[in-house]
C-alpha cells in the first residue's frame, strides 16, 4: 500500500510538470510536442491516475475505429438493444456513449475517469428499433451547442456484465476535428482497446496507426474485422492475421463479423447474437476472471507508465529547444542594444548633438540666444540621437530574428517610444539645471546666471571635441575646482540618462520573451519528476 501511494504521488507530480510545460514558439517539432502534451495529460488524468487510485474499479473497454466501421452497431449488438446512434449519415457517433452494469454506475457517474466530459443521463429518447432518427440526440444538446464541455451519454443495462464498461467512441478519422480529438482522448482512457475495421478498409493507415500505438504502449487489445463477405472470409482473415503477425501483434485476439443484412443497411439494425458471441465471451472473461482482469488492467497500466520513459524526455527536449531559442532571441536584442550604446557614446564624443539648430544657438550664445533656448536645442539633439539609436538597434535585432526558424515577429516596442525618451531627456535637463544652481551657489560673484551655466555644462557634455571653448568658459566663470566637479557629476547624470533609455527600451523588447515562460526549469522539472517515477517503479 505504501509503495503504491509513493508511485501515485510521483505520477501526480509528473502530471503537474507536464501540465506546466509550454511550447509557445513555432519551432520545428513544437506542434508535435503540444499534441504529445495534450495526449499525455489525457492519459494521466483519464486513465493512469484513476486506475492507480482505484485498482478495483471496473475495466473500461473503448470501441474505436474508422468512419463507418460499424462500432455503434457492434456495441448495440453486444448490449442487445440500441444505445448508440448508428446510420448512413457520417459522422454517426458524435457523442460518446458509455454502457455499464447498474451496479458499476457509481464508478463512471463522477469525474473519476474522463473528468472533462459532462455526464448526460435519462431522460433521453429511446432510439427507434427500426433505425430511424431519434426525436432528440446528444448532438442536439443545447449546453454543448453553447460551448459547454463535450458530453458523455451514460447508459446502464444488466446485459453488460459487472466489472467492465463499453464505450462507443467517435470516429478516429472523423472530418470533425473535435470528434477526432475526443476519440484520441477516449482511447487514452481505456483499459482495453477494441479496434473495429472492415474487410474493405483493414489496410487503411488510420487503424494501423492505432494498432502501432497499442503495440508501443503494450495495451490490452482486441480487433474486430467487420462486414466480411462469406465468400472471402477465409482469405481476408488469413491476410489480416498475416499483417498483424508482421506488425508484432500476432497474439492479439481477433474476431470476425460476417456481412449481414443488418449491417448492410448502414448499421441500423442489431446483429444476431451468434455474430458477436466470440467477442462477448472474451469480454465476459476479462470482466469475471480475476486473473484475466488483473492482466488486462495491469498490462495496460504498466505499458502506459513504461511509455513515459520516451514520451517525457521528448517533451523535455522540446522545452529545452524553446528555452535555447528564446535565449538566442534575447541575445540578439542584447547585442543590438549594446552596439547602439557604444555607437551613441562615440557620437557624443564626436559632438553630434551640437549640430543644426543647437550649433546655431551655440554660436549666438549668449548674445543672440539665451541659455534656455540653447538647452532646448541641445535636449532635442540628444533625443534625436537616442531615437536613432533605438531604431538602429531594432533594425539589427529584427534582422537577426529573421534568421531564427520559428521566431515570432519582432516587437519594436509600443507607440510612445519617443515620449519615453523625451521624458528621460527632460529629467536629465532638470538635473543639469539643479546641478548648475549648486555650482553657482558655491562661487561668489559669478558673472553668469544659473541658466547660462546649465547651458555651458550641456554644451561641454554633448559637444565633444567641438565644445572646448565651452569648457574654458565654464572654468573661467566657476573656477577649475567647481567646474571640474560640475563636469564629473554632469557626466554621471548623462550616462545614467543613456543607460535608462537604452536599457528601458531593451527591456520593452525582451518583455514578450519573458512572457513566453520558456525557462530551463521546465526541462529540469520534467526530467526530475520522471526520474522519481522511475525510481518508485
Amino acid at each position: 500500500m505504501e509503495a503504491g501511494t509513493e508511485l501515485l504521488d510521483a505520477l501526480t507530480t509528473l502530471r503537474d510538470r507536464v501540465d506546466a510545460a509550454r511550447f509557445p514558439l513555432s519551432l520545428p517539432g513544437a506542434e508535435r510536442a503540444r499534441r504529445s502534451r495534450t495526449e499525455l495529460l489525457a492519459q494521466l488524468d483519464d486513465y493512469l491516475v484513476p486506475r492507480l487510485r482505484s485498482p478495483e474499479a471496473p475495466l473500461l473497454a473503448v470501441v474505436g475505429g474508422s468512419t463507418g466501421a460499424g462500432k455503434s452497431t457492434l456495441v448495440n449488438s453486444l448490449v442487445g438493444r440500441r444505445v448508440s446512434d448508428a446510420g448512413v449519415l457520417r459522422p454517426t457517433t458524435r457523442t460518446p456513449v458509455l454502457v455499464c452494469h447498474p451496479g458499476d454506475q457509481h464508478w463512471f457517474a463522477g469525474p473519476r475517469v474522463l473528468p472533462r466530459l459532462r455526464r448526460v443521463w435519462a431522460p433521453r429518447p429511446e432510439l427507434p428499433a427500426d433505425g430511424g432518427e431519434p426525436a432528440r440526440g446528444p448532438e442536439d444538446d443545447p449546453e454543448e451547442a453553447a460551448g459547454a464541455p463535450p458530453a458523455l451519454v451514460m447508459e446502464t443495462t444488466e446485459a453488460v456484465p459487472a466489472g467492465i464498461a463499453l464505450l462507443d467512441s467517435p470516429d478516429i478519422d472523423s472530418l470533425v476535428v473535435r470528434n477526432r480529438e475526443l476519440a484520441a482522448a477516449l482511447v487514452c482512457a481505456a483499459d482495453v482497446w477494441i479496434l473495429v475495421t472492415t474487410a474493405a478498409r483493414y489496410t487503411d493507415a488510420v487503424p494501423w496507426h492505432l494498432l502501432r500505438a497499442a503495440r508501443e504502449y503494450d495495451v490490452t487489445l482486441a480487433t474486430v474485422l467487420d462486414r466480411v463477405p462469406h465468400q472471402v472470409t477465409a482469405e481476408v482473415s488469413r491476410q489480416y492475421a498475416a499483417l498483424l503477425e508482421r506488425a508484432g501483434l500476432g497474439d492479439v485476439p481477433r474476431f470476425t463479423v460476417p456481412e449481414l443484412p443488418e449491417s448492410a443497411r448502414g448499421g441500423s439494425g442489431l446483429l444476431p447474437g451468434t455474430a458477436v458471441a466470440g467477442l462477448r465471451e472474451w469480454l465476459l472473461h476479462q470482466a469475471r476472471d480475476p486473473a484475466a482482469r488483473a492482466v488486462a488492467a495491469g498490462r495496460t497500466a504498466a505499458g502506459a507508465v513504461g511509455s513515459l520513459r520516451s514520451r517525457v524526455p521528448e517533451l523535455a527536449g522540446a522545452a529545452a529547444a524553446q528555452h535555447a531559442t528564446a535565449q538566442r532571441l534575447a541575445r540578439h536584442i542584447d547585442t543590438a542594444y549594446e552596439a547602439a550604446g557604444a555607437r551613441v557614446r562615440r557620437q557624443l564624443a564626436d559632438g553630434e548633438p551640437l549640430a543644426g539648430e543647437a550649433l546655431a544657438r551655440w554660436r549666438g550664445f549668449p548674445g543672440d540666444s539665451d541659455g534656455d533656448e540653447l538647452l532646448d536645442a541641445l535636449a532635442e539633439g540628444l533625443s534625436a540621437l537616442l531615437r536613432g539609436a533605438v531604431g538602429d538597434a531594432d533594425e539589427q535585432a529584427a534582422g537577426a530574428w529573421r534568421t531564427e526558424p520559428g521566431a515570432p515577429e519582432y516587437g519594436r516596442g509600443d507607440g510612445p517610444v519617443a515620449e519615453r525618451i523625451e521624458v528621460l531627456v527632460r529629467r536629465w535637463r532638470r538635473c543639469a539645471e539643479e546641478l548648475a544652481e549648486e555650482g553657482l551657489c558655491a562661487v561668489d560673484g559669478c558673472p553668469l546666471t544659473g541658466e547660462e551655466i546649465a547651458a555651458l555644462l550641456a554644451v561641454v557634455l554633448l559637444g565633444g571635441r567641438r565644445a572646448r571653448s565651452a569648457g574654458g568658459a565654464l572654468t573661467g566663470a566657476l573656477g577649475a575646482t567647481v567646474a571640474g566637479r560640475l563636469r564629473e557629476r554632469g557626466g554621471r547624470l548623462l550616462e545614467n540618462c543613456l543607460d535608462r533609455v537604452l536599457r528601458g527600451e531593451r527591456d520593452h523588447r525582451l518583455a514578450p520573451l519573458r512572457d513566453l515562460d520558456a525557462t530551463p526549469g521546465q526541462q529540469v522539472s520534467l526530467i526530475a519528476a520522471l526520474s522519481v517515477l522511475q525510481r518508485e517503479r
